[in-house]
């Protein structure tokens, strides 16, 4: 299938461009490169375009001739978000919205989105599933869950087929050590620890230490990032026999803080000063999701179920490329 790819020069949907190339499927990027990187696409067509301009898009649509769209590009920081609200509504409701009639215009019906665990908020029960209240407490979260209504609505309205894919604390990097997370600002928990590792900081900070968990750190469940990428080409590959599907992506495991610093130093041999700090408002003590919806509809389940393994790729990546993709 001819897929275009939106946001694919970004950490997951660079990841997924991968996967679809592995499995035969033509990927066509579009991205307007303000947060991600040229050099994560790797060969194949690379559109510098912007979903704000819905003519481009348009035209990328019909130029390309694709059969499906798989939507990544986002603002995806959720402090951020809370400071800047007007530029995640714009970014990732407005500017889905136009891609959207861009779709129904170029006659393309399929398309697979990238949610987020963060539209449940602060969960009543873990681990998670897909009929948990969505009860977003940031505007990042609360534009992911606008998303996924506007999308129930156009497949009863205009006959779309789509999945949304809530995942959970994406990590890791392809094993080959060839593509990786290059962020800046870097916010995600691993890369921090890894970056305190190589002495590109100085310390990593626990934030909380009094969580009512086993040691007192918050809990996370870490999807290796190419199991982010095949759910989503499992997911596209089954949209014609199925009606629309919402599943969350995650292992099923929680790992605390004080765990995955453990881990790294294991990993990269290395030791390195810990902060700990007080609690950042608005961090759930525990955050797992229970991928048992997906495994049993889609027969998906992680090859990299291990926060070892995860690391391991992680560490790869950041200490062959201590400069990210060197383009920032």
């Amino acid at each position: 299938m001819k897929v275009l790819v939106t946001g694919g020069a970004g950490y997951v949907g660079s990841h997924t461009v991968m996967e679809l190339r592995r499995l035969g499927h033509e990927p066509v990027v579009f991205d307007n490169l303000s947060e991600g990187h040229a050099r994560a696409v790797g060969e194949g067509p690379l559109i510098r375009g912007d979903l704000g301009d819905e003519a481009q898009t348009g035209t990328a649509l019909v130029d390309s001739a694709v059969e499906a769209v798989m939507h990544f590009a986002a603002s995806a920081y959720v402090g951020e978000s809370v400071r800047e609200p007007q530029k995640y509504y714009f970014n990732n409701l407005v500017n889905t919205l136009k891609l959207l009639r861009a779709m129904r215009r170029a006659g393309v019906d399929r398309f697979v989105f990238s949610s987020s665990c963060t539209i449940y908020g602060v969960p009543e029960r873990v681990p998670i599933r897909e009929d948990a209240r969505i009860q977003p407490i940031n505007p990042y979260g609360r534009t992911k869950a606008a998303v996924e209504g506007v999308l129930a609505d156009y497949a009863a309205a205009y006959g779309l087929k789509y999945a949304s894919l809530r995942y959970f604390n994406a990590a890791g990097a392809a094993p080959d050590g060839s593509i990786g997370e290059d962020h800046d600002p870097e916010t995600h928990l691993i890369p921090l620890v890894i970056h305190a590792a190589l002495g590109k900081r100085d310390s990593v900070s626990i934030f909380g230490t009094d969580y009512p968990t086993p040691d007192g750190t918050c809990i996370r469940d870490y999807v290796h990032v190419l199991d982010l990428a095949s759910a989503h080409v499992m997911a596209m590959e089954a949209l014609d026999e199925r009606g629309p599907m919402v599943f969350n992506l995650s292992t099923g495991r929680g790992h605390s803080v004080r765990e995955v610093i453990e881990v790294v130093k294991t990993v990269s041999g290395r030791d390195f000063p810990v902060l700990e700090v007080d609690r950042r408002p608005g961090d759930p003590p525990e955050l797992v999701g229970s991928p048992e919806k997906i495994g049993r509809e889609l027969g998906w389940e992680p090859r990299w179920p291990e926060i070892e393994r995860i690391v391991q790729t992680a560490w790869q990546w950041h200490s062959t490329h201590p400069e990210g993709f060197g383009d920032g």
